[in-house]
């Protein structure tokens, strides 16, 4: 199929005290999972370095050409499969698995404070949560000001806000993998449902202005 869209979705390498890094284990249920006939699934593994992150992933949305980027990340303070609505700039002070962490402590020389996604995690959670999957879904602000954060935002630069972030909780704390597989499944398919609504409704909007300025 021609018209097939790209996802393309990573997880992180073990770091810290998680030897087991859920958030890759996550992504490769999904990836055995798969997303649908119609959409041709890619998936990553992303070292838990600033530098790594900073050069890997420009070349990823330059490969893969995605509709959307999904980052999913472990979380050791998580009990829900949480959706992150914004990546921050600033305040990476911690040090990544190189023991480096940037001298400016932020992610983008005068990049904006915050970028929200152009999804609403609001409405993802309730249809996942609504549809009794199993697991449960919330919505956060903060994504940690660590790597997960940083990866966030430099995502949403680089895609226009078309990228998205999930935190999973450790492995049985208290989902399996195949939980986390079939929420981020779940999760990831209203979000492109999401976009293609968006996209239908710009689609119009122009279409309605174009006609509009051709009877001024």
């Amino acid at each position: 199929m021609a018209n097939k869209k790209r996802v393309l979705v990573t997880g992180f390498e073990p770091f810290g005290e998680h030897a087991v890094n859920s958030s890759w284990v996550a992504v490769q249920e999904l990836e055995r999972m798969g997303l649908g006939e119609d959409v041709d699934l890619h998936v990553c593994e992303v070292p838990v370095e600033y530098q790594a992150v900073q050069s890997l992933l420009p070349s990823l949305w330059k490969e893969h050409q995605p509709q959307l980027v999904v980052h999913v990340g472990v979380s050791g303070l998580a009990t829900t499969v949480t959706l992150e609505q914004c990546g921050h700039n600033k305040g990476y002070k911690r040090l990544d698995n190189c023991r480096f962490c940037p001298a400016s402590h932020c992610c983008m020389e005068n990049g904006p404070d915050c970028i929200q996604s152009v999804l609403d995690m609001e409405k993802v959670c309730k249809r996942v949560n609504d549809s009794a999957l199993g697991v449960t879904l919330s919505v956060s602000e903060d994504a940690g000001r660590y790597l997960c954060d940083y990866t966030y935002y430099t995502s949403l630069h680089l895609g226009q806000g078309r990228a998205a972030f999930i935190h999973v909780p450790p492995l049985g704390k208290p989902y399996s993998s195949q939980d986390l597989g079939r929420a981020l499944q779940a999760a990831v398919q209203e979000m492109l449902k999401l976009l293609e609504l968006d996209h239908e409704d710009s689609e119009r909007c122009n279409h309605t202005n174009q006609h509009q300025h051709g009877h001024q």
